[in-house]
């Protein structure tokens, strides 16, 4: 009986966990940096909340156009590189041969085998063999432009909406302490995920992403209690 057995590695997740951390990381800090900016800025309780709602709406679009246009033209790139060794492969197909089983030799296989397991890869799949190992093209790695837009949005606003909702129920008197410290909470939280998912170090990814975020918010606050008093 045949059995097939699909290992999970980290390297499946990478699309749309590079998307999902990066969206949900600006979520949070950009959103409470906001919020404890405006409201070092000495404004009200309904203006923090107004400019942290903007902040979510904004950034979540901004999110998915970036993501979107960035990984489109990774995606037009790939599309002209396979074009291209598509009429390689129609123009040279003996090339081509060689040129994969060079490859196959600089990985360590003997001359001849390179060639015998060239030959069978190319007369099963010959752009495929030639995507996957000349190009670095897979379907795992393949870009994908509105699941990485939609995965960035969405993270974005799930991010943006934690410290929105501290911002929401939080008397305006304790609201930047309150704020920075929930905010750093969930980031450092994030991070744990984040490595964790990806197979990296978990104090490495959590230190990483706090230090950031309290840069940031620390930064903002200044700038709001610099400019809030002259305006």
């Amino acid at each position: 009986m045949h059995i097939h057995h699909r290992e999970g590695h980290a390297t499946d997740r990478i699309g749309w966990l590079r998307a999902a951390v990066l969206g949900a990381n600006d979520g949070i800090v950009s959103t409470a940096s906001l919020v404890i900016g405006v409201a070092a800025a000495q404004t009200g309780h309904s203006g923090i909340v107004a400019a942290g709602l903007a902040g979510l709406v904004a950034g979540a679009m901004s999110m998915a156009a970036g993501e979107y246009v960035s990984v489109h033209s990774q995606a037009d790139s790939e599309q002209a590189d396979l074009a291209r060794e598509r009429e390689e492969l129609a123009s040279d197909w003996d090339h081509e041969h060689d040129e994969l089983a060079a490859i196959y030799v600089q990985r360590g296989l003997d001359p001849k085998l390179a060639a015998e397991v060239a030959a069978q890869l190319m007369k099963h799949d010959a752009l495929g063999a030639h995507a996957r190992d000349e190009l670095g093209i897979s379907e795992l790695t393949s870009a994908q432009p509105l699941q990485a837009a939609w995965a960035s949005a969405a993270s974005f606003a799930v991010g943006a909406s934690l410290p929105l909702l501290v911002a929401v129920f939080t008397p305006r008197a304790y609201l930047i302490p309150v704020a920075a410290g929930t905010s750093l909470v969930f980031l450092a939280l994030l991070g744990a995920v984040a490595a964790k998912a990806g197979g990296a170090g978990v104090a490495a990814g959590t230190i990483r992403v706090t230090f950031w975020g309290a840069l940031a918010m620390a930064l903002t606050a200044a700038v709001g209690a610099l400019f809030g008093s002259f305006v």
